[in-house]
This record gives structure tokens, sequence and C-alpha cells, in this order.
């Protein structure tokens, strides 16, 4: 499963059709990252350089050259070099690269500094997305200045500089058939790592076991990291949103909030799940469960093409604040609950964000100033919750209760698709799974 060639092609096309005349575009890779000392996290590549070229490697810069409505693109990428290769592994190479990404012309890396003022030589624009990375904002910068030290000769910089990233953005965010296929996959390896610690959990086990369950059934699968820092928050630790410590044992009684994704040729998946250590939910834990659960199901009434994620929150927060009002966790009317927000001493968190490449994936979430309309290709997460954190004012039955259920939802032309709608989630099919691992 990957994405051809021919449509990173495609998407370079489209990138140059936003382009004016007389300009050049520059797209760099990412760096490798140190650890420590001489070692390196493993190697992400920059999100928007692989959306156009599917290139994997680090220290690379992609050129894209309008004249006279013709696109000319180039690469730069790391030469070969037996003696590093030797150490850090192989590189792809200029010529091969040129082949397997379907560029114009592909060029060593160190040419960059002498090549790229001939390539800026009489354009008046210039896009690239200054500040992302120092050195080439250096790189750049020098380049323009020496065009200016050389104004006498002719030689004039570009009068514009533009951010390329708004426009590359909106392109990612409406996924083609092949980047919904990836994320389905995605979203499958995410589902079965689910499954896999729903059925692990035990009183006395630890959350970096559960943690070390789900990695290992990413890898098993092909996907070899995690879209994201693994949470994996049992009890009161639940009510940590962006909890990673996951140290804690599992005690019997508490609630295990999970919330993992796997990350596939670069696409993200993002699931939250929320389950009884025990694998039987309280009485009190159901009510809370069933609650948070209404309200993803409301809010999915609302995911389809011309509505909007507000009107999908607002849909989900009028069911929350109801329950919790039913549940004696607030009082007073729905009406001045909902005007005063006193909901959000409990659900303080959006309701969903954009994925796609990045967890948290690009794109405005509005247009113009107004709340930007759902199309079909878009896909987004949907995750209500309700954290009660153990000092809160409430009966004591509710109190360190962290709950959380997230799915990833495809826009599509008649509503929606859950690309993650077999991880268990409702309380039967929860405490079913959990009963027949036991």
């Amino acid at each position: 499963m990957m994405i051809e060639r021919c449509e990173y092609q495609s998407r370079r096309q489209r990138l140059a059709e936003y382009l004016q005349d007389d300009s050049l575009c520059l797209i760099p890779a990412a760096r490798e990252v140190t650890r420590s000392r001489d070692t390196h996290y493993p190697f992400r590549q920059d999100s928007d350089f692989y959306y156009l070229t599917g290139f994997h490697e680090p220290d690379a810069v992609l050129l894209l050259l309008k004249r006279q409505g013709k696109t000319t693109s180039v690469l730069f990428c790391l030469a070969k070099d037996p003696a590093a290769e030797i150490w850090h592994g192989r590189r792809t190479g200029p010529a091969k690269a040129k082949e397997q990404v379907g560029v114009d012309h592909s060029f060593p890396l160190q040419q960059l500094p002498e090549q790229l003022p001939e390539y800026l030589a009489g354009c008046r624009q210039l896009y690239f997305a200054q500040g992302s990375y120092e050195h080439i904002d250096a790189l750049v910068f020098a380049c323009l200045e020496q065009q200016r030290q050389a104004g006498k000769k002719g030689q004039r910089p570009p009068g514009t500089l533009i951010d390329i990233r708004e426009h590359l953005h909106e392109m990612r965010l409406i996924k083609s058939s092949a980047e919904v296929s990836l994320m389905r996959r995605a979203a499958d390896i995410s589902t079965d790592a689910h499954k896999r610690a729903m059925c692990f959990a035990r009183p006395g086990r630890y959350e970096y076991q559960l943690e070390a369950e789900l990695h290992h059934e990413f890898a098993l699968q092909g996907a070899r990291h995690p879209a994201y820092g693994t949470i994996v928050g049992s009890g009161d630790n639940g009510c940590i949103l962006h909890y990673t410590e996951n140290q804690s044992p599992l005690k019997d009684g508490d609630l295990i909030l999970i919330d993992a994704g796997a990350e596939l040729m670069g696409y993200a998946a993002d699931i939250t799940r929320t389950f009884p250590v025990n694998g039987r939910f309280s009485e009190a834990q159901a009510q809370l469960y069933q609650l948070v659960l209404d309200a993803q199901l409301a809010a999915f009434e609302e995911i389809k093409p011309g509505s909007t994620l507000v009107r999908a929150t607002e849909a989900a927060v009028v069911v929350i604040t109801r329950g919790l009002l039913d549940l004696g966790i607030l009082s007073g009317s729905l009406e001045g609950n909902l005007a005063e927000k006193t909901y959000r001493q409990y659900f303080m968190h959006g309701l969903g964000h954009w994925l796609g490449l990045d967890v948290h994936d690009v794109g405005d979430y509005k247009v113009e100033g107004e709340d930007r309309p759902l199309e079909p290709g878009m896909v987004l997460t949907v995750e209500p919750g309700i954290y009660i954190p153990a000092d809160a004012d409430v009966d004591p039955k509710w109190r360190a209760t962290g709950i959380r259920i997230e799915d990833n939802l495809l826009v599509t032309v008649d509503g929606h698709e859950n690309l993650t709608a077999a991880a268990p989630k409702e309380i039967q099919a929860i405490e079913a799974l959990m009963a027949g691992s036991r």
C-alpha cells in the first residue's frame, strides 16, 4: 500500500498552478534531530515536503521554478557517499532520486548554495515557509543579500516573499482516495492495538505495559512508530489531557483512558477508548461513560457536507450539560448552564481536529471569519470527554474519573464514514471483549 509517483507529481503541478509567473517556490525536507551527543531521534520527514515528493531522506530541498507558464521541478538531496553509508545507512543519491520522485532535475545538496542564486535570478516572487528551518532562512537571505549587492550587474532579488504554507495546507486538507486508503489502514492497525490493550489490562499491571502492547501491535502490522505520544492514564491520571508518563499501576475499580494511534507511511490515526481495569464498569462509571458516548453520537449527526465542527461541538455540549445536570454534578437550568459554559470545568477541550499527515493536521477552521463548512474528503476526529479530578467538589462516586471517546471520521458526499468504528466503545461490547480475554 503506497501513494504512486504520479500523485506526487500531480500535487506539485496543482501547487505550480497557484504560483505566479517568474517565481520560485522552495520546500525543504526535515533534518535529523539530536537526541543526545551523537545519537538522533528516529527521523520523521517534514509533512509538506513529504506531501509533494514522497521522499524520506533528511537534508533535501525541492524547488519549483515557474517561468512563462512552464514549471521546472528540481530536487537537491544528499550525494552518494560509501563511507557515510556504512555508518548511517544507504542514500538514494541524485540520479536515482530524480527517477524515484519524478522531478525534472536532481543535484547533490552541496550544490544548492551555488545554484540557488541562479534559480532566483529574474524571479519576482519567492515562495517559502520563512521561520520553519533556520539553516534554510540563512541560506535564502544570504542569496538575496548577494543579489542586492550585485545590483549594478543587473541581478535583482525577488521583490516579494510569500508564505507558501497557507495554500499548500489548503491542498492537504482534502484527502485523495490513496490518502484515505492509507488512513483507513492506519485506523485498522490502531483499532487492533486498542483491542489488544483492553484484553491485556489487569489490576496490578502497569500503564507502560499497556503502552508496550499498543506499540508492539503497531510495529507488528507495519506501522513502526506511533503518530504521537501515547497516553495511558488510569484513575485520576485520565484527567490529565496530555498525560504521557504512563508509569502508574492499574488498580481494581479504576478506568483506563488510552489515546493512541499508529502512523503509517506518514499518515496518522488517533483513537481514544476508556474502559475498566477489571473489565466491568461500575454503575457510576457506566452513567458517565454513556453520557460521553451519547454526546459523541449527537456530534456525529453534524459531521456531513455543509455542516461545521462548531455545530457538532454545540450538539455534544448540549448532551453533556443536560447529562451533568441529570446526574447532579451541575445544578440550575440547562439554558443558564449553557450560557455560563459551566460544562467547561469538566469538558475543557475542543471536540476535534483535522487529521492527516500530522495528527493535528493543517488547514484553517475558519474561512474569511466564518466557520468552515465540512467538505467530502476532509478527515477529522470527534472526541468529547468528561474529566472529574480526585479533588472535585462533587459526590465521591464521580471523582478520579477521566473519560474520552475519540473516533476518526471521513466526510463523504452522503455524510461520513467512521474509520475507527471497529474499536469497541459500547459498554456491552467492551465488557464482552474483556471477559473473553480472561
